[in-house]
């Protein structure tokens, strides 16, 4: 840029001098990533402050040929400079709409306006008393309630099974990436905060991203409060494809207000979320970016999340399990079904212009993935999943874990609220089938843990006590027993089909130990509905060690590959 000034013929300035007045903030708050030039007073004299294109060099010099005064009232800076003193200059606006976007589009579906103080706590109420009454079931013999304990006991595990029948979806066969010319540009939002030692591992997972450097724009979105973050990624500064925004502390202090923040200024085609801990397969953006063109009703792509440290500890070996389970087993058979799909919290990929459409991200979901796959199937938008790999890192302390399921879960309640307010809408909008699976699948998310803890720790209690496990009548023993084989079976059985189709055959064994594990989810779910009704909007943040990850091609493993070995 400062060689293309001088050639011009105008002044340039590394960064926009500050302290300056002038009206930076565009009547869109969308186009700020269009914006190329603005004006402000500079001792009572207006200036204009430009970082234009290839063409736009090229007319701005032939206007200074016909108007040298033009020379006087222009500067150049570097298109960083310049969206630097946007974003601060449109702060406030920009923080308003992360918390706003949603709730003026679609005030139906956002939970700062649903999640009241009342709906909390009738949902809270709702829960435990349907929680008691399936468990008592059993013991009251109250055979009606038999429908609605098989619906919450088994609807799940049956839905697990039919997902069994349906295939990984095959990789993409493409080996070259095509011709840049076709490539849209591409947004690439990586959300951190007090993560200042997860940076490196980043760029250099980032930077091996093979994708046209002058179509990549990658933006780590920082919480201005997390200094030692911001001043890590700005050491790492200096590759044009990188670029920093600082998002104003300011309530609430979630992942989804900080993308909703970074929105505006993206301004590709295509955007794609990636967390602290992730080395997405290099290829991936341009494999997506084809799968979009060839499927134009396709709206958002999900990756496949693989857990490279399972094999650390017993915790990162269920987790890596549950991963496997949901991202090679569930999520196809759910995308292919044309179900509400659940996505990840990362390595989602979507259309920018449908994303804006649909409000961006709920600010005050602490689950915003699920959220989002909810409001885009309500929108009938399609969702499909694309068999690339983008490694994350289980955690292996109790208590982090711990923390961070209680917030999974917390938000997967806020969902249910949120989208059952209005449950003839939400029926309008996504049909009886769809809806019944939503309904199913959620809640079994939520209480089936718990359930299925309840049951296994009162038949060891009848065992304590010297009692039989069968009734006199037996028909709710025999129902309690098929219910924890079915439930438990089943998801142990996806979980390990997960792991085969990744052929992680190691962590096969421990599976079975999924009983204890539920134990543990069961405690994050008491945890969470604790939390839902004293603080729904806090955001547990999950702690990430961090990796060596080497972030070659043979580094990141396609889906069904062998997986590396990982350096500690």
């Amino acid at each position: 840029m400062e060689r293309a000034a001088r050639w011009a013929g105008f002044a340039f300035y590394d960064t926009v001098p500050i302290h300056l007045r002038g009206q930076t903030t565009p009547t869109r708050l969308e186009a700020l990533a269009e914006v190329r030039l603005f004006r402000v007073t500079l001792f009572d004299t207006e200036i204009a402050f430009s970082a234009p294109d290839f063409l736009g060099m090229l007319r701005l010099q032939a206007r200074r040929l016909d108007n040298p005064d033009l020379a006087r009232r222009l500067c150049l800076v570097p298109e960083s400079a310049l969206r630097d003193y946007l974003v601060r200059a449109a702060a406030p606006a920009l923080v308003d709409g992360a918390r706003q976007n949603l709730t003026r589009r679609w005030p139906c579906a956002a939970a700062q306006l649903e999640l009241t103080v009342p709906a909390r706590n009738i949902f809270v109420g709702l829960a435990l008393a349907l929680f008691c009454l399936v468990l008592l079931a059993p013991h009251t013999g109250e055979v009606w309630l038999l429908p609605v304990w098989a619906l919450l006991l088994l609807g799940p595990a049956f839905i697990r099974l039919a997902a069994l029948g349906v295939s990984n979806p095959p990789r993409p066969s493409a080996k070259h990436p095509p011709d840049p010319a076709e490539l849209p540009i591409y947004s690439v939002l990586v959300p951190l905060r007090d993560e200042a030692h997860m940076v490196p591992q980043l760029f250099r997972a980032l930077g091996a991203l093979r994708y046209p450097p002058e179509k990549l724009d990658i933006k780590f979105v920082v919480e201005d409060c997390s200094t030692a973050t911001l001043e890590a990624v700005r050491r790492q500064l200096g590759d044009p494809r990188f670029s920093l925004l600082a998002v104003p502390d300011a309530l609430p202090r979630t992942k989804p207000k900080a993308l909703d923040f970074a929105l505006p200024l993206c301004g590709g085609e295509l955007v794609v979320v990636y967390d602290a801990e992730d080395t997405p397969e290099p290829d991936q953006l341009w494999l997506v970016a084809q799968r979009f063109a060839d499927a134009p009703d396709i709206e958002c792509i999900q990756a496949q999340l693989v857990i490279d440290n399972g094999g650390e500890n017993w915790l990162a070996g269920m987790f890596a399990a549950e991963y496997a389970g949901l991202f090679t087993v569930m999520l196809p058979a759910l995308a292919k079904w044309g179900l509400v799909a659940p996505l990840g919290g990362t390595s989602n990929h979507f259309r920018l212009a449908t994303l804006r459409a649909l409000g961006g991200w709920d600010a005050f979901n602490v689950t915003e993935d699920a959220d989002l796959g909810v409001r885009l199937a309500r929108r009938g938008h399609r969702v499909d999943v694309i068999a690339l790999a983008t490694l994350e890192e289980a955690p292996v302390a109790l208590a982090t874990w711990m923390g961070q399921r209680t917030r999974w879960i917390k938000g997967w309640m806020q969902t249910l609220i949120v989208h059952n307010r209005r449950p003839l809408q939400l029926l309008a909008d996504i049909g009886w089938r769809r809806m019944l699976a939503f309904e199913v699948l959620v809640l079994g998310m939520i209480l089936a843990p718990l359930l299925h803890s309840a049951l296994i720790l009162l038949l060891l209690a009848r065992l304590g006590l010297g009692e039989p496990l069968m009734d006199s009548d037996g028909l709710w023993s025999w129902a309690c027993l098929i219910a924890l084989g079915i439930g438990s079976g089943s998801a142990t059985i996806v979980n390990m089909a997960g792991l085969v189709r990744q052929r992680r055959f190691a962590l096969l064994p421990i599976q079975l130990s999924l009983p204890l594990y539920w134990l543990l989810v069961a405690w994050a779910t008491i945890r969470a509905l604790y939390a839902l009704a004293r603080s729904p909007f806090d955001w547990a943040k999950t702690t990430h060690r961090g990796v060596n990850r080497t972030p070659s091609g043979s580094a990141v493993p396609a889906v069904g590959e062998e997986m590396p070995a990982i350096a500690e």
